[in-house]
């Protein structure tokens, strides 16, 4: 195995959901790219996996993504893995597939469990049509940018959070969403996995001095839906066509403009409208 880059997914909590092809893989390779080579190192020593492991995250991407390239342009095999889940997905290891994709260097997926798609699948929302947000940005400019763009958004929305800020950021998706279905989604595949459906509103009120959010979250958000029109009857549509008639029009015109623009047929409201017109005489 030479000169390739093989994009691994690991676990999202539960080592039991290591796949046998994610294990053999990193056996094979010369060396695993690791956002945290500490996190990384547990999950080898339990497989039994025996690999130079190479930090390379967020803060060292630029040179360790260039060292990496050169290694494996020498005829080595690498496997870039992230903290949990799949890497390069709001994670440095994006940079390190577009250098390779831009060296010619070969690239393989290993797939494995992702937090966003396991949240989406049992958040009780659609699941039709999702859009993928990350981490809010603590930068206020970019944040309200953020949330601006996604509350006009049809499809499901998804959002990683960190404990110590859900609770500004529940409140800042209530502001800007309004009161909408939400399902919590805290550390996914764990021991303490809990998942929460309720509403914005509602999850605003749950955290105080002695539930304080723990663990990682998935934020699920149900996307915008437009206000269902008002309902109309047959009395608007005749209300419309007398004041037409009362203005000059003749009554049977005034009430094929007023079924036209109520949708009802004409005959319906032609009869209702000579029927009120009768009795006001």
């Amino acid at each position: 195995m030479a000169g390739k880059l093989f994009v691994v997914g690991t676990p999202i909590g539960n080592l039991g959901d290591m796949t046998f092809r994610a294990v053999e893989t990193l056996k094979a390779v010369d060396f695993i790219a690791a956002e945290d080579t500490r996190v990384t190192s547990k999950i080898t020593a339990h497989f039994g996996i025996k690999k130079p492991l190479l930090s390379y995250h967020e803060h060292n991407r630029k040179y360790a993504g260039d060292a990496i390239i050169e290694k494996i342009l020498a005829g080595e095999s690498c496997a870039v893995v992230t903290d949990a889940g799949m890497p390069c997905v709001s994670d440095p290891g994006e940079d390190l597939v577009r250098l390779c994709a831009e060296n010619g260097i070969p690239i393989e997926v290993v797939p494995g469990p992702t937090a966003l798609i396991s949240a989406l699948a049992v958040s009780g929302l659609d699941t039709s049509k999702f859009k993928f947000f990350g981490f809010p940005s603590i930068a206020k400019n970019s944040r309200c940018e953020m949330f601006e763009e996604a509350a006009g958004e049809p499809s499901t929305l998804i959002f990683y959070e960190a404990p110590h800020k859900l609770e500004a950021t529940l409140r800042d998706m209530l502001n800007f969403f309004g009161n909408r279905r939400l399902a919590l989604c805290r550390e996914l595949t764990k021991v303490h996995e809990e998942i929460i459906r309720t509403t914005l509103s509602e999850a605003v009120n749950l955290y105080n001095e002695q539930n304080r959010p723990r663990g990682e979250y998935v934020l699920v958000v149900e996307g915008f839906r437009p206000a269902p029109p008002p309902q109309v009857g047959i009395e608007d549509a005749v209300s419309e066509a007398l004041r037409l008639a009362d203005g000059g029009m003749k009554l049977s015109e005034a009430c094929k403009a007023a079924a036209k623009k109520f949708g009802f047929a004409k005959g319906e409201v032609y009869s209702a409208a000579v029927e009120a017109h009768s009795g006001d005489r």
